[in-house]
């Protein structure tokens, strides 16, 4: 397929905007995440909910996202980067003003489903046009160079949520997206490159709707697995169609020309490596933001403000150290790194466990800001280590099975982290703090194990591996 590129902008000036463009894009999505989970409580509190019911508010956004996510990559292929981002902001907006003026718990879930539909597009979309638009030796610094902008998001978002649900109205937490999406779209328009290929394959519909259901299905099961509202039989029954869904998904991409999820690409080993890693770590560093309010607010007893104060350090330590991701991929490579740092993370996560009443403010920011800094070098290494090995025109392909499975591990690991603080957390006791603290610190340590777990995967990579990106030399 050839591909056509049309410029908004010359070449330079693109190059220097880029990043900034698809920043604004990032910072909706990272906003939009922290400043809701800072209100977790407070909303539960005004849909008469407890704040574990609130899972499935943040895992239907996730879960859309990796429903919608595998059209990304022919749509953008289909109708250009340009319309395709502009019209995932505007719908990104649109859900974003209708989540605000929900009434209940069911229909604020729905309307999260359309917000992550536009979200679908934005993360993988522009992820592909920064690919295209840097060579491999520039993608680790304007990769890290997007991520920093987008940072701001998570560290504005937690204080802004607790003094919005302080002083204001819940619904302010979704409203702020509007101004951003706005500008967004004005950016867009101006500066973003249109590229697309002048003959696309049919939509695999059929894959589609396999992939999906057999998503959507898994989560569902995971999510209503510690209320007690399914037998054993339907649980047992649920999960082997679900099984059976992504089972006949595998089957049909093997025997279709343009599958959906272009699974050949797993026999590169790099990408492989990086996508399974990737899967297996978030599902424990995914259900993190949900349990730090939990354990702050319900648990301990700080207010909104002071919940968000205490996750802003995670999030400053990400921004500042991203600079310096680059120059540590290239002196220990991608191997190194990704080994020693995923094992590094599970034991932060785990050190959680140990906050209780009485814990110092300071001491808690502290653990916060350490697990920042691994957690930016975890996500960029796995980000980047993607495309080591893909060619140009398998960058669409390769994108949308990194966004996809990413927000797939992310959805699971919000949905584990409650099933497992639930478990530990009789439903009468659900708003005792005592209660909670125990229910959390177990989640952290299981999830903290989980995620050195993940480090096995990373152990198939080679010294040399990514390379190309990283400038690390076999020696």
């Amino acid at each position: 397929m050839a591909t056509t590129t049309v410029s908004a902008a010359p070449g330079d000036t693109i190059k220097r905007l880029l990043p900034w463009l698809v920043a604004v894009a990032f910072f909706m999505q990272s906003l939009d995440t922290t400043i809701l989970n800072t209100a977790v409580p407070a909303i539960a509190e005004a849909m008469t909910v407890t704040p574990l019911d609130m899972k499935s508010v943040l895992a239907s956004y996730t879960l859309s996202l990796a429903v919608f996510i595998p059209i990304s990559g022919w749509m953008a292929d289909r109708f250009g980067t340009r319309a395709v981002f502009a019209s995932a902001i505007g719908l990104f907006t649109l859900g974003s003003l209708l989540c605000g003026l929900s009434m209940n718990i069911t229909m604020l879930v729905a309307c999260r489903v359309l917000q992550g539909m536009g979200g679908a597009m934005m993360v993988p979309v522009g992820r592909m046009t920064m690919v295209r638009t840097f060579p491999k030796s520039e993608l680790i610094r304007a990769m890290s160079f997007v991520s920093i902008p987008s940072l701001i998001g998570p560290m504005l978002g937690p204080i802004l949520g607790g003094l919005i649900v302080h002083y204001l109205h819940w619904s302010i937490v979704f409203f702020v997206n509007i101004p951003v999406g706005l500008a967004g779209l004005i950016l867009v328009y101006r500066f973003l490159p249109d590229y697309r290929e002048d003959n696309t394959h049919a939509l695999d519909i059929v894959g589609l709707i396999l992939f999906g259901s057999g998503v959507a299905l898994l989560s569902y099961v995971l999510e209503v697995f510690g209320q007690h509202t399914l037998g054993d039989v339907e649980t047992v029954g649920l999960l082997a169609l679900s099984a059976l869904l992504l089972t006949g998904y595998g089957i049909k991409a093997a025997q279709t020309p343009f599958p959906l999820l272009q699974l050949g690409l797993f026999r590169l080993r790099t990408f492989r490596a990086s996508v399974a890693g990737s899967f297996f770590s978030r599902l424990g560093l995914g259900g993190i933001p949900f349990l730090f309010p939990l354990l702050y607010q319900v648990g301990l007893g700080y207010s909104p403000i002071q919940s968000g104060l205490l996750v802003m350090p995670q999030a400053m330590a990400a921004m500042g150290l991203k600079v310096i991701v680059p120059k540590i991929l290239g002196v220990l490579g991608y191997r190194n790194v990704l080994v020693g740092n995923t094992i590094i993370l599970g034991v932060l996560i785990m050190l959680f466990a140990t906050i209780d009443v009485g814990t110092p403010a300071w001491r808690i920011a502290l653990q916060a800001f350490i697990l920042g800094f691994f957690t930016s070098t975890q996500y960029t290494s796995m980000n980047t280590l993607v495309y080591a090995d893909v060619s140009a025109q398998q960058t669409s392909a390769a994108s949308t099975i990194a966004s996809t499975v990413q927000q797939m591990s992310i959805s699971f690991g919000v949905a584990s982290a409650s099933l497992i603080a639930a478990m530990f957390v009789p439903e009468t006791l659900r708003s005792t703090p005592s209660a909670m603290i125990h229910g959390v610190h177990q989640a952290f340590i299981i999830l903290g194990l989980m995620t050195m777990a993940s480090s096995i995967v990373f152990m198939e990579l080679r010294q040399n591996d990514g390379g190309s990106i990283s400038g690390k030399k076999l020696v």
